[in-house]
């Protein structure tokens, strides 16, 4: 185990162990037994997990004495992670006092997580793909009546995963995983901006945990697509530290910005793609290459020239902003989430007037923060483009208008304070989207 493991490992506040190497599913029973010494299991896995994984730590486990409920398989074709398989799962475990152990990725994870929590017992994580961060995440991530939400339940008190395993997923899930790892850099420069102006303080320990490694665990996009045992594993190993980050703050905000804001919005609209879902992954690498389209337009304005009062003059009062959420969601499976998410981030005119004085009177060091975190669009795009991550939005069957749509309707849906933010504070928001989507636009709406 390397030292970020370890520090990270320490410092969190779920997860007792974590086992990742090749072949290391080979001593799934000495890890389950270390952790839960005499208790039963019952896999909680999907039908293709369970024959990818799934059957071989049964039969581990039978071989090494522990008992075992029959397995709990999802056998759904559009199985996801909504609130209805959390109630079938929770249904099963309250049959018995079996620990779960889930064999997947991202679904089956957050399903046993929830789960899980609300079974009233721990469980333990076996990962079968480098697809997403949530392995060690507080928190599951999870539609519910509509809307995407996060519900607070512990991270897995173990975790293991074999890079032998990982490195033979279908390459769309590792591609998906790569840009839910590049999502940290633009959720980086949102946090940034939220400790700079004041609204929410970079916690050092979360922040180091996820942004030291980040750089190296992205370097080598062409190691990833052809399996390289050492990118995987650079890989797996900087998604589990974006986990334990959110672990350590209890919060997403160390790994999520305004681009898995698009991601969770396409969610609650219900897009598919001829029919079928698209990968967390493969909607978060469209978000980050928006946000960071976006950041482009920000950085390349002068802030230190903002005109202060005009913006407040145009700012709305409480009741008009309440109003303005509530019409923008008529009609919709979730009407009521943009008077709460962006009510509980409202300020008045007088505060906004003190966060834009200082947005203005330190520009220039936010600004050069900011160029620190990000990396150029056409960088951005050539990784993704070479782990075959998409890059524009018709590749998942997102039109532009709905890419142009999000920008507007993705900053209503949650109350962290992201770039989105900060242009419709300032006044900017059409004038940088009509940028992007206007003639000769890296977008161009015709």
């Amino acid at each position: 185990m390397n030292a970020n493991i370890e520090k990270a490992l320490a410092a969190a506040n779920d997860t007792r162990a974590l086992w990742i190497g090749a072949g290391v599913s080979d001593r799934v029973a000495d890890l389950f037994k270390e952790q839960f010494p005499s208790m039963p299991a019952v896999i909680v896995a999907d039908t293709t997990t369970w024959q990818v994984l799934g059957e071989k730590v049964s039969r581990l486990f039978s071989a090494a004495g522990i008992i075992q409920e029959s397995p709990f398989i999802f056998d759904n074709d559009d199985l996801y992670a909504e609130y209805g398989f959390v109630e079938q799962l929770t249904a099963s475990l309250s049959n018995h006092t079996a620990i779960p152990v889930a064999v997947g990725s991202g679904t089956i994870n957050d399903l046993a997580k929830l789960s899980a929590y609300q079974a009233d017992r721990r469980y333990m994580c076996v990962a079968t793909a480098a697809s997403m961060d949530g392995y060690t995440a507080f928190g599951a991530s999870i539609t519910a009546d509509g809307a995407k939400q996060t519900f607070g339940c512990p991270a897995p008190q173990a975790c293991l995963a074999d890079t032998d395993i990982i490195r033979k997923a279908p390459p769309q899930m590792t591609a998906s995983g790569y840009a839910d790892l590049f999502a940290k850099v633009t959720a980086g420069a949102d946090w940034i901006l939220a400790d700079a102006l004041q609204v929410e303080a970079i916690d050092k320990r979360a922040w180091s945990v996820v942004q030291d490694g980040l750089p190296g665990a992205l370097s080598d996009p062409e190691g990833i697509a052809a399996g390289s045992e050492q990118a995987i594993g650079k890989l797996i190993e900087g998604l589990i530290l974006g986990g334990f980050a959110m672990q350590a703050t209890q919060s997403s905000r160390p790994a999520s910005g305004a681009e898995h804001q698009f991601s969770h919005l396409w969610n609650m609209e219900h897009f598919l793609n001829h029919g079928e879902h698209v990968s967390h992954g493969f909607q978060v690498s469209i978000g980050t290459i928006a946000v960071t389209a976006f950041y482009e337009q920000v950085l390349q304005t002068d802030l230190s020239e903002l005109d202060v009062e005009k913006a407040c003059r145009l700012w709305p009062d409480r009741d008009e902003s309440d109003a303005r959420a509530l019409k923008l969601f008529e009609g919709t499976d979730f009407p009521l989430i943009g008077v709460q998410e962006t009510g509980a981030k409202y300020i008045p005119a007088d505060e906004l007037r003190e966060q834009l004085q200082l947005l203005k009177s330190n520009w220039a060091e936010i600004r050069s923060r900011l160029r620190s975190q990000l990396l150029p669009l056409s960088e951005l795009r050539r990784r993704l483009e070479r782990v075959g991550a998409p890059v524009e939005p018709e590749q998942i069957g997102l039109s532009r208008s709905r890419l142009r749509e999000a920008f507007v309707r993705a900053q209503y849906i949650r109350r962290r304070y992201t770039v989105l933010d900060l242009a419709v504070r300032t006044g900017y928001l059409y004038t940088w989207l009509d940028q992007l989507f206007g003639a000769d636009g890296i977008w161009e709406i015709k």
